[in-house]
């Protein structure tokens, strides 16, 4: 096989395996290598398991070549964000106390990958408990942006996005609370998908019934997150939204063929007195030109009523305040000031605050409900303006086309928490590059479990420029 494996989809090293073309073995030595070669300037990793990697590797060469039957993944690398549990490989969850934690048992999603033949090659980064959009903690310094040193990934899943971008490997789990995936493959240039409530079983959830925190994939194509969910996707009896949910054929929806004719398309810039940079408004504007020229009808849609912080704050800060309070009284000197400022926001909210913020989360999905009830999606910008600066302060301001604006979450990205207290699935992908070369992503939003139909869409949207090309230099 000529030219470089690290740069093939998983879909396309799929057939090279199965066909004898590229041995699992010859391909884990090119990733392991790339990684190695690209962690010093990236810093995506946390920990890379080569020789785990290789006798994986040997054992599906072993297989193919002994024709027993194969995964759906069978050889294919992929990485694992530090935060999901691996057995038998350190997961630190990003902070220092955690650092030789190593769990006796894999994530549901994670067991799901090796079953169907995936090679893990590492854990990538994850700020302390995937905590902030933004991926850097003691434990490991500050992930880049794979396409310019100075900025950040975003995050929390910044290593995993950077991994997937600068070819380390095609696959990435992820997780995504409040835009985890989506925020830093909006700033690589990279498929994240925050699937619907329930369809990947979250098996380390603390509050399953009122969760909003998702394992998911993240990869550089649509047609590879549709194998990932093929792979991850099916009930688990630790998840009880899982329970029922039937699994659809992704890989088969998600090839881009037909047009979106008979589709309506919802947009919306952003949310009222939200600013957003020109260079997005304006790849905004050329995505919604190619969703109509594949037929799409498009009609806007008021933003009115999508400001969720003050819900956000009630729920997310209760939430953090009940897991840490106690593990930072005991490790406050090992944790960074950001994290620890984080939990110092969680100031008591009252039982009844609380459960206010759970009854007007309930509203917005229902208003979610009913524009999905008048159009198939959603379409956003997945940020407000490319990667924040790779110094940025969390508790800093966000500057967007030269004018400061106080607190990042609610000005860099209004669009991806609302989705991920409604479970509707949320999908960011390349739609172009700002003026300093950096990524900018699209946000589409299926109707609640159509996680198949949103992929087709997204497919068709892919296929229809040639974005996949270009790579990170």
């Amino acid at each position: 096989m000529n030219g470089d494996p690290c740069l093939l989809s998983a879909t396309v090293l799929r057939g090279l395996i199965a066909t004898k073309q590229i041995s699992p073995v010859e391909l884990t030595r090119a990733v392991l290598a790339r990684a190695e070669a690209l962690q010093p300037e990236l810093n995506c990793f946390i920990t890379i398991c080569g020789d785990e990697a290789l006798a994986a590797a040997r054992e599906a060469e072993r297989k193919l070549m002994a024709g027993e039957p194969l995964g759906l993944l069978h050889g294919i690398p992929a990485t694992v964000k530090d935060i999901v549990n691996t057995r038998g490989v350190t997961t630190s969850f990003g902070a220092i106390p955690y650092k030789d934690n190593v769990p006796n048992e894999d994530a549901v999603a994670v067991a799901r990958l090796r079953a169907e033949g995936a090679i893990l090659i590492g854990k990538t980064t994850t700020p302390e408990f995937g905590s902030k959009c933004l991926t850097d903690s003691p434990l490991f310094g500050r992930t880049r942006n794979a396409w310019s040193a100075e900025r950040s990934s975003g995050g929390s899943s910044g290593g995993a996005a950077v991994a997937v971008a600068s070819g380390i490997a095609p696959l990435a789990i992820a997780t995504d609370g409040g835009g985890s995936t989506r925020i830093p493959a909006a700033c690589n240039g990279v498929v994240g998908l925050k699937q619907s409530n329930g369809v990947i079983p979250h098996s380390q959830a603390l509050d399953v019934f009122g969760n909003q925190t998702y394992v998911t994939p993240m990869t550089r194509s649509v047609p590879d997150t549709a194998l990932m969910m093929q792979a991850m996707a099916g009930e688990d009896s630790c998840d009880p939204w899982s329970i029922g949910v039937p699994v659809p054929d992704f890989i088969g929806t998600a090839a881009p063929r037909g047009d979106l004719r008979g589709q309506k398309i919802l947009y919306c810039l952003s949310p009222p007195g939200r600013p957003v940079s020109v260079d997005v408004e304006a790849g905004f504007k050329a995505s919604l030109d190619r969703l109509a020229g594949l037929g799409a009808e498009l009609e806007e849609f008021s933003g009115e009523g999508f400001d969720i912080e003050p819900i956000w704050r009630a729920i997310n800060h209760t939430v953090w305040r009940t897991r840490f309070a106690k593990f930072a009284a005991e490790h406050g000197d090992a944790l960074s000031e950001a994290f620890l400022r984080q939990l110092a926001l969680a100031t008591d909210f009252s039982g009844v605050a609380y459960q206010e913020a759970m009854f007007a989360r309930t509203a917005l999905f229902r208003r979610v409900q009913s524009l999905l009830a008048h159009g198939h999606l959603l379409a956003m910008p997945t940020l407000t303006r490319t990667a924040l600066p790779i110094d940025q302060d969390l508790f800093g301001t966000i500057e967007i086309d030269g004018k400061q604006f106080g607190s990042v979450r609610p000005h860099w990205f209004p669009w991806t928490m609302p989705f991920n207290m409604t479970g509707h699935p949320a999908l960011s992908l390349p739609c172009g590059f700002g003026r300093d070369g950096l990524p900018i992503g699209l946000q589409l939003v299926g109707r609640f479990r159509a996680d198949a139909h949103l992929l087709r869409v997204s497919a068709l949207f892919e296929a229809s420029h040639d974005l996949l090309s270009r790579w990170p230099g």
